[in-house]
């Protein structure tokens, strides 16, 4: 919970975090050791000094960590994991459905549980999409365009086989598609992160959300132009957040934007742990104005009103959280575990 200088209580769900190994023991080969490399490239140069991790660390951090980074150190009340498997990086995956559900299970109060699915696994695919719903009760899923697949070096959503898997996603109440629509990570290919396959999903998929990871960058005009157009689609501010500190010109202008084209009630905050940790992107964001330029030519102002629902509530939206009554669970658990 984050608290404003007069007392008031912001709650906050982090919308984009991950439980990964990414560990020498479990690469399975060079892209294995690439992916995790540039993860820890854009944490060393992108974050301030004192948050630095050890490259060991960064690589593979436990529950317990995790946690406490999260919801003891950090002001997450809740945190959607999402998950990212990279079979043909990663002997076991990088971050699994199944891995992160043992976060799941340790605090049910705490953790919103996201699948995947990759429409290039055909019948297998849509039956364990069928499984995760049904072990997991799923209210969404992450999809990574850009995944490598044998020969394949990534698919779009437009592809027959993703229009199939979203039929399947929508008949199951699988609502939320978080897609990686953002920055390329060696040795992924750019152009199978572009955000122009959005467009079309989500004006024949109504009654599916899709929360557009990164916001497109670094095809911000593009991913603006099509949100602004379709009334279901979101921005997901994990990756954009850490320019508040490393770039705070470029993140006004990217606020701009966002406010401008889509407004206050589509952008969901994300610390896309652990490649950063909330605590420090918060404070800063928090204490972040628009500049007097920018609003001005703009038309747009941001207040602590969009702030609260950045931080929280437009998830709690989609995802259909009392935020009322997670309180009440939530200093349930905070008595238990003082016990």
């Amino acid at each position: 919970m984050y608290k404003t200088s007069t007392g008031e209580e912001i709650f906050v769900i982090d919308g984009h975090v991950h439980f990964w190994d990414g560990s020498p023991q479990n690469q399975k080969n060079i892209h294995g050791k690439q992916f995790i490399d540039c993860f820890y490239a854009y944490h060393t140069n992108f974050s301030p000094k004192e948050e630095h991790w050890p490259k060991e660390k960064f690589e593979r951090y436990d529950a317990k960590t995790m946690y406490e980074d999260l919801f003891v150190h950090g002001y997450d009340d809740m945190a959607i994991l999402q998950s990212t498997y990279l079979n043909d990086f990663y002997k076991n995956g990088f971050n699994t459905t199944e891995r992160n559900f043992a976060l799941k299970k340790a605090h049910p109060d705490r953790f919103i549980l996201n699948g995947a699915f990759d429409p290039r696994d055909g019948n297998a695919g849509l039956e364990y999409m069928h499984e995760l719903k049904e072990k997991y009760q799923i209210a969404g899923v992450k999809l990574y365009t850009a995944e490598w697949r044998g020969e394949s070096k990534g698919y779009k959503l437009t592809d027959p086989a993703s229009y199939k898997f979203l039929e399947a996603a929508e008949k199951l109440g699988i609502k939320n598609i978080h897609v990686h629509k953002g920055p390329t990570i060696i040795p992924l290919n750019r152009d199978a992160f572009d955000v122009a396959d959005i467009d079309d999903v989500a004006t024949s998929f109504q009654n599916l959300n899709f929360i557009v990871e990164h916001c497109g960058l670094p095809r911000l005009d593009d991913f603006c132009w099509i949100a602004t157009q379709e009334t279901n689609v979101y921005a997901g501010l994990a990756v954009a957040l850490q320019f508040v500190w490393s770039r705070p010109d470029y993140f006004a202008h990217i606020m701009n934007e966002m406010l401008y084209w889509i407004g206050e009630d589509k952008i969901l905050f994300g610390s896309d742990y652990g490649i950063w940790t909330p605590k420090w992107l918060i404070d800063k964001f928090m204490a972040f104005e628009l500049p007097e330029k920018l609003s001005k030519e703009s038309r747009v102002t941001f207040s602590l009103t969009g702030k609260k629902k950045i931080l929280g509530l437009n998830a709690a939206r989609l995802y259909g959280i009392d935020i009322e009554k997670q309180k009440a669970k939530l200093k349930s658990e905070k008595l238990q575990a003082a016990e």
